[in-house]
């Protein structure tokens, strides 16, 4: 199987400028390629993984990859894929996100290897040294406004509105992709959809300037097969970030994948063979109950972003989750796994009344009903059905010296005593 017999056989080609001659450019040996990444916020995210390991796998498979953070774009808003205008950053913001994006993406690329190394770099440099005169005639002039009205990322705006500063940044991008086939030899762009418009303006402003061939690759933006936003829970975006998501968040998105998803995703997000990926594909078929690819898809992917110990403690905290038995937990897995759980601090308190905890973090309404779900054994603290309305919690109670896990039901709710 050739490279990207592999990367359609992982649904990861939607549109190339030319895959004829792709495929026969990546025949005759390595070649130079980038991928771009604005600082839009202070992490990526879930489909910021797709981009990533692209970029990852042309590496390994040998060839030479860019990772561009877009200090110098993201000043200016890439309008693609959006509604409205994106608000802009000031450029003290947008140098702090690009420093947290370079530090998230340089885990995935091997800069030390001999023969590939992987290199990463700032459009800023480069963006904040052009001259607006020669630049709109040297650049500019290669552009028609009609052209420009026609790609998707701003005929979607046409009705809503776009401000010359976003309608511009089709410009950079198609700049930026000229400076690195001039000056670093890069011949491809890799992108989501989505940048398929902004991909062929740079392969067209080469041959126009340089009178030099380069390529343009796209991958499909992730969807889920009901229809719903790729990347997003009830509590928000999944982020790389382990102080935005926890790395049991995380680990919990992935294995709650839908069996429709699945295998898709094992596909996309790991680096799975394609023999493994098959086994498990006749395994969800054959058992579907035992979800062997939504745990192998959550081990994989939680690895490799946050690592073999933090995959540990999620799976720790699952079990325990899912069996009742939170004893068996750290305190930093209790903290970890009911970060998004009401709760409460109760420091300062020598004792407590279970009554008036329930009251106080929600799991029951009223102390007439606390009581009641007392007495009717729906009340657990810390793995211990308790059934004594008059009951006083103590130290003695506390989980590690400081927690109190309450269950009522299939709900749980933490109360730190401090």
């Amino acid at each position: 199987m050739d490279f990207l017999a592999e990367l359609e056989f992982r649904n990861l080609l939607y549109q190339c400028t030319d895959s004829n001659g792709l495929r026969e450019r990546l025949g005759q040996g390595p070649i130079t390629l980038y991928n771009g990444f604005d600082p839009t916020a202070d992490s990526l995210h879930i489909g910021s993984l797709v981009p990533i390991l692209v970029l990852r796998r042309f590496q390994l498979a040998g060839h030479h990859a860019i990772a561009l953070v877009g200090g110098g774009t993201g000043l200016i808003g890439d309008p693609s894929g959006k509604s409205s205008e994106r608000q802009l950053n000031t450029a003290d913001t947008v140098q702090a996100f690009t420093e947290s994006i370079r530090r998230q993406i340089e885990p995935f690329l091997d800069f030390e290897i001999k023969t590939n190394p992987a290199r990463m770099i700032n459009n800023y440099s480069w963006l904040s040294e052009l001259d607006l005169i020669s630049f709109l005639r040297d650049v500019g002039k290669h552009f028609t406004v009609n052209a420009m009205l026609a790609k998707d990322s701003v005929s979607s705006r046409m009705e809503t509105g776009i401000s010359f500063t976003e309608f511009s940044y089709m410009i950079l991008q198609a700049y930026d992709f000229l400076w690195l086939r001039q000056n670093m030899d890069c011949e491809l762009q890799t992108g989501g959809s989505d940048q398929w418009g902004n991909i062929t303006a740079g392969t067209e402003l080469i041959r126009r300037v340089a009178g030099l061939k380069a390529y343009g690759y796209t991958f499909p933006l992730i969807t889920r097969a009901d229809g719903g936003k790729f990347g997003k829970t009830e509590a928000g975006t999944v982020w790389l970030d382990p102080e935005r998501t926890t790395p049991y968040q995380f680990y919990q998105f992935w294995i709650n994948t839908n069996d429709a998803d699945v295998v898709n995703y094992l596909k996309i997000f790991t680096f799975l063979p394609v023999k493994a990926i098959k086994e498990l594909e006749t395994e969800l078929y054959e058992r579907p109950s035992e979800r062997a690819a939504q745990r192998t898809l959550a081990e994989e992917v939680t690895t490799m972003i946050h690592g073999r110990e933090a995959t540990t403690r999620a799976e720790n905290i699952s079990r325990a989750l899912f069996y009742g038995r939170v004893r068996d937990l750290t305190a930093q897995e209790i903290a970890e796994g009911m970060r998004d759980v009401p709760g409460g601090d109760i420091a300062g308190r020598e004792s407590a009344s279970l009554v008036d905890l329930l009251v106080e973090v929600g799991a029951s309404p009223s102390k007439r009903r606390a009581r009641e779900d007392v007495q009717n054994g729906a009340i657990y603290v810390n793995d211990e059905r308790l059934t004594d309305p008059a009951r006083q919690l103590e130290p003695a109670d506390r989980l590690h010296g400081q927690y109190l896990v309450i269950r009522r039901g299939k709900n749980y709710f933490l109360l730190n005593w401090g």
